[in-house]
């Protein structure tokens, strides 16, 4: 009985005295520089991997302050280091840098933790090193590039003349340039955080807005008003998509908005210059349907804005093909003029009209439809036909003055004849009675 257990003891001791050696050897063995020291921060032991990383030796190394290492500005760091360990605080992936005998300075990573005698007490401390010089300049060049990045990207921001805001997915501005600062009179400070759309005339229509870009990825030339703090009001059209982290996954939406007050205006005076006509217009599309009219185009027809547009062009006429051919005709040439056509109003009246008519182009050049004119000839159309009839009128009474004429003439030269027959009996009569007194 007591044979075995002195046998068991002494196996547990060679085992101990294995493990011993085999953590030893990795030790030394260790890539990473692994120091011990005491509680004071003098060196006790140091390994392969502390001479490669340092560049000192273990008889140059232990026996020193650790502080030795340290170069200047970073001096303070060991004494805090030291009084975590006592307080038995274990430090993970410490970054700082280290000095190597070669004066050169290093990046290095630590993990110090408390050493233990069998009682518990703490007596000092094991620090594990790695040189992460190449980590660390990757890394700073990676932050360097992305600080040039993002530089660039906010100068390009900044100089656009468009506001340009960027939404989270809750609806909070988290970033704006200095146009919209300046069209909302509101500083960058106070509307990050804030409700994108605290900032327009209709608050839930730019809530759409947003949510839209989130669901569809994307909207373009979004309509909405921008009212600045102080009252006034710019008519804007948005832009915006969902922008994306490098893993994939949308961050948030990217929007510009393009002033169109001035456009606006401008397409406000044209809209009164053709409300102001009393001739009928109107716009149609390539595949003939109606785009737009004109208050005059509303009382020819009877028929209100919003039932004519959408609907065929040819709809409204007693010749809905010739209608047609008129409206393609120009696609194909570019304009017609006094092209005619009647207008059937919905409860059945008629208005003979002439179209002027040619296409209209965008930006580009494309053409984007046909803008039409119709002068009404109903009024000029009943004057000709009562001078046609007057013209024929006269024409008639022309040809009973020539038929008048023509017996009236008959008739004088019949007098004219029978006068010479009546001088010619007097004649013959004064001879016989010449003769008969002879």
């Amino acid at each position: 009985m007591g044979k075995g257990n002195a046998r068991r003891g002494s196996t547990l001791v060679a085992s101990v005295e294995d493990e011993t050696l085999l953590l030893a050897q990795v030790v030394i063995s260790s890539y990473d520089a692994v120091i011990t020291k005491t509680s004071e921060g003098i060196i006790t032991t140091w390994n392969q991997g502390a001479e490669r990383i340092y560049g000192y030796t273990g008889n140059e190394a232990v026996g020193q302050p650790i502080s030795f290492l340290l170069p200047p500005g970073h001096r303070d760091e060991v004494p805090g280091i030291l009084q975590r360990i006592k307080a038995g605080e274990l430090i993970h992936h410490y970054e700082t840098v280290r000095r190597r005998k070669d004066g050169r300075v290093i990046d290095v990573s630590l993990s110090v933790s408390p050493i233990k005698d069998k009682k518990g007490k703490i007596f000092g401390a094991a620090t594990i090193a790695r040189d992460i010089s190449s980590d660390v300049a990757a890394r700073r060049q990676s932050e360097e590039q992305l600080a040039a990045a993002s530089q660039y990207a906010r100068s390009l921001i900044e100089s656009s003349l468009d506001p340009l805001v960027t939404i989270s997915a809750d609806g909070k501005i988290t970033d704006v340039n200095e146009a919209t600062m300046k069209v909302t009179g509101i500083p960058r400070d106070r509307l990050i955080g804030t409700d994108f759309s605290n900032y327009f005339t209709e608050p839930e229509k730019a809530r759409e807005g947003y949510q839209q870009v989130f669901a569809k990825g994307f909207v373009t030339d979004y309509p909405l008003t921008i009212r600045h703090k102080k009252g006034g009001l710019t008519d804007v059209l948005y832009n915006a998509s969902v922008y994306k982290d490098t893993g994939g996954e949308v961050r948030g939406v990217f929007a510009a908005a393009r002033d169109v007050t001035e456009q606006k205006q401008a397409s406000q005076y044209a809209r009164s210059l053709i409300e102001s006509s009393l001739d009928p217009l109107v716009t149609i599309s390539a595949d003939g349907k109606i785009t737009d009219v004109n208050e005059a185009t509303i009382r020819v027809t009877g028929i209100p804005r919003d039932k004519l547009i959408g609907t065929d062009f040819s709809n409204y006429f007693t010749e809905p093909e010739k209608a047609r051919e008129g409206y393609q005709q120009v696609f194909a040439k570019g304009f017609v003029t006094d092209y005619p056509l009647t207008i059937r109003h919905r409860k059945g009246a008629l208005t003979d009209v002439l179209y002027n008519a040619s296409v209209y182009k965008d930006t580009q050049g494309k053409v984007i439809g046909v803008f039409a004119a119709a002068r009404d000839v109903t009024e000029r159309k009943r004057v000709e036909a009562e001078l046609a009839e007057q013209r024929q009128r006269e024409l008639d009474r022309l040809a009973e003055l020539e038929k008048f004429q023509k017996l009236t003439v008959g008739r004088e030269l019949k007098m004219v004849e029978l006068k010479k027959d009546i001088e010619e009996l007097r004649r013959e009569n004064e001879n016989l009675r010449r003769m008969a007194v002879g």
